[in-house]
């Protein structure tokens, strides 16, 4: 099975995922990707509109959407998150993202734990532009402590429940390995990171020197957001990117 897929419509290509998202995605030759912010996060169907307008003003085909990082207002259950990206990849597929029959676009999906929106809502997104020369561009979806590709992730959590200072050092190594893993299908590794995001509400210090830091994960020092995971039961979560134009609208 090919692990790696072109999207030469969006001008990126891809780490095959899950049905919800992929597991990453690089810059074609002759493209770069820029990031952009919102200042503040916008709903769901509000930040579609929102993009699209961007990207027609970027003078880009909506395929050009590349990743995005998403802010919900607590942890769904199972059940409140297969909903949800059944509402999300419908887009997806009314932008013809998903033609090749799988989903390109990386993404993040967390929960501030102050002052959360009050609705699903865009915080940033990632897209392609034409661009020759350019040091190679990337960005590898997030990951908490479970394996992907369950219908069900409750029975398939690293240690789940357990949040001793044991526990979230095993759970931080799981998605620190799954960082790695996802990158290196890419071509890429920690040295080649711009930001790394690190999305949790408990204590990171008693791992951070010995697992974070001693692995190069925070070269470029390490973005800490008092979020949690999208999902009940998760603790940890990363992602991480290698872009070097970044807006803020």
């Amino acid at each position: 099975m090919t692990e790696i897929i072109e999207f030469l419509e969006g001008g990126y290509r891809f780490v095959r995922g899950v049905s919800q998202y992929s597991g990453g995605v690089a810059a074609l030759p002759g493209y770069r990707l820029e990031r952009v912010r919102f200042k503040e996060p916008l709903p769901l169907e509000k930040g579609f509109e929102r993009i699209a307008e961007l990207l027609a003003s970027a003078d880009r085909p909506l395929t050009a959407f590349a990743a995005c990082e998403l802010r919900s207002p607590a942890p769904f259950t199972e059940d409140g998150f297969i909903a949800f990206n059944e509402a999300y990849t419908k887009t997806l597929g009314a932008w013809d993202l998903l033609d090749t029959g799988l989903n390109p676009v990386a993404r993040s999906n967390v929960c501030p734990k102050v002052s959360p929106p009050s609705e699903p809502s865009f915080y940033a997104f990632t897209y392609t532009v034409p661009a020759t020369g350019s040091e190679p561009s990337f960005v590898v979806s997030g990951s908490a402590e479970v394996p992907e590709g369950h219908f069900h992730y409750r029975d398939h959590i690293v240690r789940r429940g357990d949040l001793s200072e044991e526990g979230l050092r095993t759970k931080a190594c799981f998605v620190l390995d799954e960082m790695e893993r996802r990158a290196r299908k890419l071509g890429f590794s920690w040295k080649d990171a711009t930001a790394v995001q690190v999305y949790t509400i408990h204590n990171l210090y008693p791992f951070m020197a010995d697992e974070i830091v001693k692995r190069g994960a925070a070269r470029a020092g390490l973005t800490w957001h008092y979020n949690n995971p999208p999902v009940v039961d998760l603790e940890y979560e990363m992602d991480l990117r290698g872009v070097t134009v970044e807006h803020v609208r």
